[in-house]
């Protein structure tokens, strides 16, 4: 196998031990890049040189050594960050965002940017500018989104792991597609400085900068390496790091559901949870059958924040390039506008009751403060598909994802695991979440679910 398919951990090690050196690791992962990207469409800026040159260069850290990508909508020096959109054409940022400084100086090798959906508001990564990102298990089906093109290079050996940005499932949905983990932390763990669009106004409660690895313990260490406070973010978490033992997540009642009561899942993903569940339980965990009450409120008000709030920030520029937007980009404005436009005091009752629904919903949580449950309805759709008959009942886009929408309302961390297998052999994933600022107890109970399962190569790796 190749080393650019071992964890992430365990290729530090090999670059610790001096049984590698930084470039041999970077030429094994630019020969896979070379053959394999082509095929994908996974990154969108790369250039070998520039990756040789920073092995050369790698002197102490973390990660020292380690390749990395980071999804082209997290301001990256030097590298073209256009948020798959021909109205940002060319666009490279000249500073780090501050979690990509931190990786740099962690010691990390940055092989580049990876591709995402136009002003990333799909979950399906194609875009004008460079096309959509296949999914390495079937070239046929989406990598998902938004941070799809991280995901493929990831899963398919391209990259040791990177970041991904996440406000309705985008860390989330793509590694379940793809088959690798993720976690969504809690908004303000890890800076948003320079992530573009700005996690601002009603995004800076949805969105979060997340990582995306192989594997658990790989997820944990770039979180660990770019989480902390950082001073000029405004809603950056004072929260420390910290580490929790098996011993104490074992103490912590897990709740499990296979559905939400109103939205479809296939066989096969029901069977993952349950498999999920039964594993926890034969390791000592406390797991139970629970469903919060109010998740439907949150849904609700997520699409408020997400869909119609997140089609005005852009309403100006659909307005005057509509030539220039990706299909994908005006199928969701036309969801969008769909929707019974949101007056002044519309938006503010909405933005007063979502207080309201989170403290229900945190209160729901305190019986049982971890939920397992799926990530989506169904496992990688084909490339154009926009609904599915599921259960014997039609099933549209939005409400298939729904299953991620839900901790970006509440802020709260969430993680994602590969488990399962669909009948025509596709990846599929379960979530772990847990209440705002519990991300360590998360990435435990993941890493625990981890033991049974866990990633494994796609065919075309």
């Amino acid at each position: 196998m190749s080393l650019a398919l071992l964890p992430a951990t365990e290729q530090l090690a090999l670059l610790q031990q001096k049984k590698i050196s930084p470039l041999e690791l970077a030429e094994e992962h630019i020969a896979r890049i070379e053959r394999w990207n082509p095929v994908l469409n996974a990154l969108v800026d790369f250039d070998p040189d520039r990756v040789r040159q920073q092995a050369r260069d790698v002197r102490s850290g973390p990660l020292a050594g380690l390749p990395l990508t980071v999804k082209a909508s997290i301001a990256t020096k030097g590298y073209r960050c256009e948020m798959g959109s021909l109205l940002h054409r060319g666009h490279i940022p000249q500073h780090d965002a501050e979690a990509v400084a931190r990786l740099r100086r962690a010691g990390a090798v940055i092989l580049g940017t990876t591709n995402l959906p136009e002003f990333l508001m799909a979950y399906e990564t194609d875009n004008l500018l460079y096309g959509r990102t296949n999914n390495p298990w079937a070239l046929e089906r989406t990598a998902g989104g938004s941070s799809g093109g991280e995901a493929a290079a990831i899963a398919a050996g391209l990259s040791a792991g990177g970041l991904g940005s996440d406000s309705g499932g985008s860390v989330r949905e793509p590694a379940h597609f793809s088959g690798i983990c993720s976690l969504k932390p809690t908004s303000g763990r890890i800076p948003a400085d320079g992530h573009l669009p700005a996690c601002t106004g009603p995004f800076s409660t949805l969105g979060a900068i997340g990582t995306m690895a192989r594997t658990v313990a790989d997820v944990e260490l770039l979180f660990r390496t770019v989480a902390g406070r950082y001073l000029a973010d405004p809603t950056g978490a004072p929260v420390s790091i910290r580490s929790v033992p098996i011993s104490e997540a074992k103490q912590v009642p897990i709740g499990w559901f296979e559905d939400d009561g109103l939205t479809p899942v296939t066989s096969e993903t029901r069977q993952a949870i349950r498999d999920a569940a039964a594993s926890l339980k034969r390791q000592g965990f406390q797991v139970s059958p629970f469903r919060p009450p109010s998740l439907e409120e949150a849904r609700r008000l997520w699409h408020i924040f997400f869909v119609q709030c997140g089609a005005m920030f852009h309403a100006h520029t659909a307005r005057e390039h509509t030539e220039k937007l990706s299909p994908t980009f005006r199928n969701f404005l036309d969801i969008a506008e769909a929707e019974t436009p949101l007056t002044p005091e519309s938006l503010l009752h909405a933005w007063s009751y979502s207080d309201a629904v989170r403290s229900q919903l945190l209160a729901e949580m305190q019986q049982f403060p971890l939920l397992l449950l799926p990530v989506c309805s169904i496992p990688a759709f084909r490339h154009g598909e926009r609904e599915w008959i599921v259960e014997g009942r039609k099933l549209q886009y939005l409400d298939a994802m729904r299953y991620t929408q839900w901790f970006n309302m509440l802020a709260a961390p969430a993680a994602v695991v590969p488990v399962g297998r669909s009948n025509e052999g596709l990846p599929i994933g379960v979530q772990i979440a847990g209440r705002p600022f519990d991300d360590e107890l998360v990435l435990t109970v993941a890493a625990a679910v981890e033991k049974d399962f866990g990633y494994r190569p796609p065919p075309l790796a």
